[in-house]
């Protein structure tokens, strides 16, 4: 199978909707932009290769990923400015997505055929992404099963999607995150560190019911003693304890975050000590009350960096320190929005322009 750009059949919209949105009012995830990309994989390749106008999609009831979850995904974001388009580790987005599909038992995506269609869907519908400091193009590339069969078994075809969507702050406020103590995002051999749709399922109910707690989130913990910290919500989880930025290391039942990764990166280029390990919740509860606790947040693609003002723990609420007087996250953070519109330079080859 071939993945030059120019197999991929193009056929633009005669109906934009561009001039519809309110682009300094977007709600996340709720405005599609006009095209989006698809191909089928059938008979052991992918093929069909095409950019089409955002539509709804027509299948059987049967096809096996409504009955058996054979479904993955990702995030990323793109960026404008002035006049140019810019991805963050675009690339180690795809290789993610491979993980998620073999863990998944789905077929490998060619990286070098969704980077073109990418690029080529990014330059279609550059009009979309939002030049303003706040504001970023999400996009989403999803895989899902789609053989007529309620039977169970990995399904021999497949669809692939990147669509895309214009948004603004994913959180509007810092947040108040709950101890879970009681449920499990996930275990030990499961599927945690893949980005897989039934993972995002089964985190619902936990956080519907910290929702009517008055929480925004979970701080998820390990399925065997709920012992260890783990993530919070659909994010990493990061700690500024004593001047060290200290994070649960991967252990498989933890999403291995792009986020996560650059922010380890960039603050280690900064000097700053950075601690990948097991962290107990005691740990975190004893930094609060001695006053060692000065920083705590989320990393994720949607947020980037989710400041938690609040965490709960057993009934007791416990106040962490001021946003403003937060010097790791808050630069990390005004770094990374400056890195993304090319206004920092690149020392790790992440930015990709066109």
């Amino acid at each position: 199978m071939g993945t030059d750009i120019s197999s991929i059949k193009i056929t633009k919209t005669e109906n934009s909707k561009i001039n519809q949105v309110d682009f300094d009012n977007i709600p996340f995830g709720k405005v599609f932009a006009d095209h989006m990309f698809v191909m089928d994989y059938e008979d052991g390749e992918w093929k069909n290769f095409e950019i089409k106008p955002f539509q709804d999609l027509t299948f059987s009831p049967a096809i096996s990923s409504l009955h058996y979850g054979q479904s993955i995904f990702e995030g990323m974001k793109a960026y404008r400015k002035n006049g140019k388009t810019y991805t963050f580790r675009a690339k180690d987005n795809f290789e993610r997505l491979n993980k998620s599909a073999e863990r998944m038992c789905m077929p490998h995506i060619p990286n070098q055929l969704v980077k073109d269609a990418l690029e080529q869907l990014l330059t279609i519908d550059k009009e979309w992404i939002p030049e303003n400091e706040t504001n970023s193009l999400y996009v989403r590339p999803f895989m899902f099963a789609t053989d007529e069969y309620v039977g169970i078994r990995p399904s021999s075809t497949y669809k692939f999607i990147i669509f895309c969507c214009p948004v603004g702050n994913y959180y509007t406020e810092p947040l108040r995150v709950k101890i879970e103590s009681h449920y499990t995002r996930a275990a030990n051999g499961g599927v945690g560190e893949a980005k897989a749709a039934g993972n995002y399922a089964a985190s619902l109910y936990p956080a519907k019911l910290a929702n009517e707690q008055g929480y925004h989130q979970l701080l998820w913990t390990d399925s065997n003693e709920h012992k260890y910290i783990e993530e919070s919500g659909t994010m990493n989880v990061m700690f500024v304890i004593d001047g060290k930025l200290i994070t649960p290391s991967l252990s498989g039942t933890i999403l291995p975050g792009i986020t996560r990764k650059s922010v380890i990166e960039i603050v280690k280029s900064w000097g700053i000590e950075v601690e990948e390990r097991k962290i107990e919740v005691t740990e975190v509860l004893e930094a609060i009350k001695n006053g060692t606790l000065e920083e705590a947040f989320g990393a994720g693609t949607a947020a980037t960096i989710a400041q938690i003002q609040t965490i709960g723990h057993n009934g007791t609420d416990y106040e962490l320190p001021s946003i403003p007087e937060r010097k790791i996250s808050n630069r990390v953070l005004k770094f990374l929005n400056e890195l993304k519109r090319g206004q920092e330079e690149d020392k790790w080859g992440w930015i990709e322009t066109f």
